[in-house]
């Protein structure tokens, strides 16, 4: 005699050896002794059980399966009468094993409620069910033509439009990232290579950014379309301000101007845009997200949106709304605050560091007679100003090392120049004196209006750190210090620019009320680590871009800066990078010479090895 069982969801028969109450001692097909519980067995029989398991399962696979279940009401079914009527008759127990195998390979159509027991789902769940198996059944076709096309090196074009997100930032579950990874297993080709063999990547500066992108704007750089209302202001009469900024700029926030007056006075005024005068929820929810414009070699992406740029972006030959504040200034450079107002100001240069450089700088001079450039004369008068300003916070070094920054520039065709350019250059030397007059001013308004505000200060030997309480700045020698100059551009200065309107007039409500300080200070740390983050992938772009600067220019050889251990910073490229063969007891800021002994554009890799120390 055998049995005929079910064992972890699967029909067997076994020929029995002993039996009693509650287990069965058998032996299986396979010629193993077992012990099958009774409750695991649901009839004996005498015919051959290899035949007999065989024949149930060939009758099971002919078996209509819509057709068992459309026999089925709401109530429960045993195997024998759901059998009795399918077939009609008394079931033999073949049919019966047949009933059993076909209801366990349907778990979608019958619920399994008891031993040989089962309830037919209702017909609602039945479509859903059969309508996600067709459905995964379409998916999985759909991963297989994508898999083969990748296979070929061609990129789907669904592929394509989540290719940010499979490499960067992967939902797991969505086909074309299971497709994707699929073809990289059959292929046996990373990810990334992968999407630069079907041309889904086409430069490691691609690759960047819409890492970076993905990461940090999610749901993209574009805007949504916020109206901007700009209010009426009175306009400022005899004023005619000048910007100074970079060729590239756009986001144009400061200007200046200079107005010499009887008795040997000048007045001074420093125009800030004052994008926010128009603060809304809409426009509020924008810089929440996005905190600070982002810069990168190739180029950035803005805080506010194009209409907001424009509407206050300080170009020439118009009347802007701006933020002012006036300076009395002696003969002496002695100076007193005269007034702060809201106002509209003529805008009558932009001026360009490119253009005006060659006749303003420590090498040519500042001091020539002639006008060379519009506004020479003011600009002249402004930097024995400004050095004077350095001098009263005792912050002006007469022979102070020169240093340099780096500008990269790509052209079209991905040709890399890098340009060498003076920091704190006499231009450099008016612009920053200007804003640290401006905003250490406007800090103090602000704190001694008890306004709440984000202000930056600096022990005299911890880091710059930005906070909602006033502290002296020790690097600048300021008693009060925040930023405020830069509204078009930065978070923080459009915040505390929103603070110092309400003070100067009360029909504009600040952005945070003296009762919202947890929040600010949630801003506060927003803005530190969107900052932050922003930086590290200005930096990265700069190290790509100058590791395909030195393969271009075959570049063998570097000066550098030994910093410490095995860091070195590259003179004549924006990076910073580790060299091999550095003397132990070399000294910090030593300049020495090292060898490029290899490159790699694609992984921003360059192997430096030490040469020897530059003769000073």
């Amino acid at each position: 005699m055998n049995i005929f069982y079910e064992e972890s969801g699967q029909f067997k028969v076994a020929t029995i050896v002993q039996k009693n109450d509650t287990t069965y001692q058998v032996d299986t097909l396979g010629g193993k002794r077992a012990k099958i519980k009774s409750n695991h067995v649901f009839f004996e029989f005498d015919a051959d059980g290899n035949e007999f398991l065989q024949q149930a399962q060939s009758m099971s696979d002919e078996m209509d399966t819509d057709l068992l279940w459309s026999v089925c009401d709401e109530q429960e079914w045993s195997a024998v009468d759901l059998a009795n009527e399918y077939f009609g008759h008394q079931p033999s127990l073949l049919e019966q094993a047949a009933t059993l195998m076909a209801v366990y390979a349907a778990p979608m159509y019958f619920y399994k409620k008891n031993k040989g027991i089962f309830k037919a789902a209702p017909e609602e769940t039945l479509k859903q069910a059969l309508a996600a198996i067709e459905r995964k059944k379409a998916q999985e076709e759909q991963i297989n033509l994508w898999i083969e096309e990748l296979s070929a090196f061609r990129l789907p074009e669904n592929i394509q439009k989540d290719l940010p997100s499979i490499l960067h930032r992967p939902d797991k579950q969505s086909l074309t990232y299971k497709a994707f990874t699929k073809a990289c297993d059959m292929l046996k080709l990373s990810p990334l290579a992968l999407a630069r063999q079907t041309g889904g990547v086409k430069s490691t500066a691609q690759y960047l950014y819409d890492g970076f992108v993905i990461n940090h704007f999610p749901k993209g750089i574009d805007f949504p379309d916020i109206a901007v209302n700009v209010p009426d202001l009175p306009k400022a009469e005899n004023i005619q301000a000048f910007s100074i900024d970079d060729a590239s700029t756009t986001e144009i926030d400061d200007a200046i101007s200079v107005t010499h007056q009887a008795g040997g006075k000048t007045q001074v005024g420093i125009h800030i845009a004052i994008p926010a005068i128009a603060l809304n929820d809409a426009i509020a929810a924008v810089i929440q997200q996005r905190q600070s414009t982002v810069y990168f070699p190739t180029g950035k992406i803005t805080m506010l949106p194009e209409n907001w740029i424009k509407a206050f972006s300080l170009d020439e030959g118009y009347y802007r709304p701006c933020m002012s504040i006036y300076f009395e200034v002696d003969d002496d450079g002695c100076y007193r605050l005269s007034s702060q107002r809201i106002e509209q100001v003529m805008i009558q240069n932009n001026l360009r560091i490119q253009n005006i450089e060659p006749y303003f700088n420590r090498q040519t001079g500042t001091e020539s007679d002639e006008e060379q450039f519009a506004h020479h004369h003011d600009m002249r008068w402004l930097y024995r100003f400004a050095i004077q300003l350095q001098k009263q916070r005792e912050r002006y070094l007469e022979d102070a090392p020169v240093r340099y920054e780096y500008m990269i520039e790509v052209s079209d065709e991905q040709t890399v120049a890098i340009r060498l350019r003076e920091r704190d250059a006499p231009i450099d030397t008016v612009v920053s004196e200007m804003m640290i007059l401006a905003n250490s001013s406007w800090a103090k308004f602000l704190h001694e209006n008890q306004s709440l505000a984000i202000y930056r200060g600096q022990s005299a030997v911890g880091k710059v750190r930005m906070s909602t309480q006033a502290e002296k700045h020790e690097g600048m020698n300021v008693e009060h210090y925040a930023w405020l100059t830069s509204p078009l551009r930065r978070a923080v200065d459009f915040i505390n620019q929103r603070q110092l309107i309400s003070l100067l007039d009360h029909q504009y409500t600040p952005y945070f009320p003296t009762d919202e300080k947890n929040q600010m200070y949630a801003t506060l740390r927003d803005f530190d680590l969107a900052h932050t983050a922003y930086n590290e992938f200005q930096q990265n772009m700069e190290r790509y871009w100058s590791v395909v600067y030195i393969q271009q220019q075959k570049i063998t050889e570097l000066p550098a800066v030994f910093l410490k251990g095995d860091l070195v910073r590259l003179e004549g490229v924006p990076m910073t990078s580790r060299a091999s063969g550095i003397p132990i007891d070399l000294l910090p800021k030593t300049k020495i010479r090292v060898q490029i002994k290899e490159s790699q554009a694609d992984e921003s890799y360059v192997h430096l090895a030490y040469l020897g120390v530059v003769a000073p």
